[in-house]
């Protein structure tokens, strides 16, 4: 796990900042970044490594004078056009979705499935654009070796992953889940991830 994003909505800054102090020091402790999710502010407060900014929350130029150069800012996209706004506006990355419907969030852009994140994926590389994307949201194992030959530099899982730490189950997750992205996947003769 290279990245871990803290993303809680409704809680007092008081908790997100509780929260944030412990995840911070686990990702320092297992050399992850540490994303947060809406907030700038208080993504300097803690420490962190990144933002990360939805569609609706500040705009990333406004993001990038609070944070200054060397922060992580990304930016959720829906479209092929939200893309191009959050490179031209300073986003180190994007993320792109959601892939399908999710209960973590409410009011969700239109379902992008795996043919829309194909196209946006085929789109970026006709125009030349290389800006790392993450898949996003409703995105389960068994999504993990198809969304990955979307060119797709990575995924973010939620739901089977929160499951499993319900269950239990976390660490065999975690090992299935980076099993699964880490193995080489033959999309044609030239191509090997």
């Amino acid at each position: 796990m290279e990245w871990v994003q803290l993303r809680m909505k409704n809680v007092s800054r008081a908790k997100i900042i509780e929260e944030g102090k412990v995840v911070k020091e686990l990702c320092l402790e297992y050399n992850a970044k540490f994303i947060l999710n809406d907030d700038p502010e208080l993504a300097v407060l803690l420490g962190a490594d990144g933002i990360h900014l939805g569609l609706k929350d500040m705009p990333i130029g406004e993001a990038r004078r609070l944070v200054g150069d060397s922060m992580l800012i990304g930016g959720t996209a829906n479209t092929l056009d939200d893309i191009l706004r959050h490179r031209d506006e300073g986003a180190d990355y994007i993320g792109l979705g959601p892939f399908r419907l999710t209960n973590t969030k409410k009011n969700l852009s239109p379902i992008l499935e795996y043919d829309g994140i194909m196209a946006v994926m085929e789109a970026l590389d006709v125009l030349g654009i290389d800006i790392p994307v993450v898949a996003i949201g409703g995105i389960r194992i068994e999504d993990i070796k198809r969304l990955k030959k979307t060119g797709v530099s990575g995924i973010a899982i939620s739901g089977d992953f929160t499951d499993a730490i319900l269950n239990d189950r976390a660490s065999l997750v975690f090992a299935e889940i980076m099993g699964i992205w880490n193995e080489k996947i033959h999309l044609d003769q030239d191509k090997t991830f």
